[in-house]
């Protein structure tokens, strides 16, 4: 077992859902989340007025929306068009929900916010999210060592793109639903310590960013919720080599592929954004207009805890 792998604590076995094979509790907890990721379906995004300084009112809708399906979708009013004022407003909307623990990434900018637009910087040059080419579904940082993996992030739309661009959104937990319906032999083999294995990656600066070795799905450490870790990619990943966990991750590719009925579809425009908490997502490729090249620009801050209120 390399260094990279998560192991599971104590405190972990306290938090039932990591149980699948007891159903106490269990039915009342699935109905309520496929309930509320149904509900969710037809809502419109919250308004935000000031997005540097969300009201009570928002803020209230934003934590409701994140608790019940992991995901909000906010619109500011005002949606601004300075990029270097966008990224110091939304670091203080970030922070309303208590996400303070931004993680250290190498196109970080200003305020640790990356800027996703297509690019041809010797760093960024030939990784999708600076490209308009489409993004099969993951959660963020799945590559992440154990002892700093993503639990929530904001995409913050600065500038549409001409064509394309339409994110699609799935709570993990309905993903966790889906495949323990199946059979919770999936569950139980996405959960072992050494389910998914991303492989050492050589970086464009020669650093090496080491093995990732850990489950699909786990306990937030502070909360207990379910969390996830996931790609749906078939290069430079590694899954455990034994039938379940093959089966399973099959299973979820598929399903992620043919599309779940729960999932939510979302083109941001200028001022719209999502926060969640590392929600599974997808991308399709984007274009500009008129044949001009794409100015479609996205703003991503990733944090290593949850959503939830601001201390006091």
């Amino acid at each position: 077992m390399s260094d990279g792998t998560m192991i599971a604590t104590e405190k972990t076995a306290n938090f039932k859902w990591l149980n699948v094979d007891s159903a106490d509790g269990y039915d009342a907890w699935r109905a309520a989340r496929l309930q509320a990721a149904e509900n969710s379906l037809t809502l419109p995004p919250v308004e935000v007025k000031n997005l540097e300084n969300p009201t009570r009112t928002e803020r209230e809708e934003l934590l409701r929306r994140c608790e019940d399906t992991n995901f909000a979708h906010y619109h500011w009013q005002d949606s601004g068009s300075d990029p270097d004022e966008i990224r110091g407003k939304l670091r203080s909307f970030a922070s309303a929900f208590g996400l303070r623990i931004a993680e250290r990434h190498r196109s970080a900018g200003e305020a640790g916010i990356v800027a996703l637009q297509p690019s041809q910087e010797p760093g960024k040059r030939g990784y999708i999210p600076y490209s308009t080419r489409a993004m099969n579904w993951h959660t963020d940082g799945y590559y992440n060592a154990p002892d700093h993996l993503i639990s929530a992030f904001v995409l913050h739309c600065v500038r549409q793109a001409g064509s394309g661009g339409t994110n699609q959104i799935l709570d993990p937990e309905i993903a966790y639903i889906r495949l323990r319906d199946a059979d919770p032999a999936y569950l139980k083999a996405l959960m072992h310590p050494e389910a998914m294995t991303i492989p050492e990656n050589r970086e464009n600066d020669g650093s090496i960013r080491p093995a990732s070795v850990g489950p699909v799905f786990y306990p937030d450490a502070e909360t207990g919720r379910l969390q996830m870790r996931y790609t749906a990619r078939t290069r430079s990943i590694h899954w455990r080599d034994d039938p379940a966990t093959l089966e399973a991750a099959e299973f979820l590719r598929d399903l992620l592929e043919k599309g779940d009925p729960l999932a939510h579809e979302v083109r941001l425009s200028a001022g719209q954004g999502i926060l969640n908490n590392n929600v599974l997502h997808n991308r399709t490729a984007f274009g500009p207009e008129d044949g001009e090249r794409s100015n479609r620009l996205i703003f991503r801050v990733r944090f290593l805890n949850r959503i939830g209120r601001k201390p006091q």
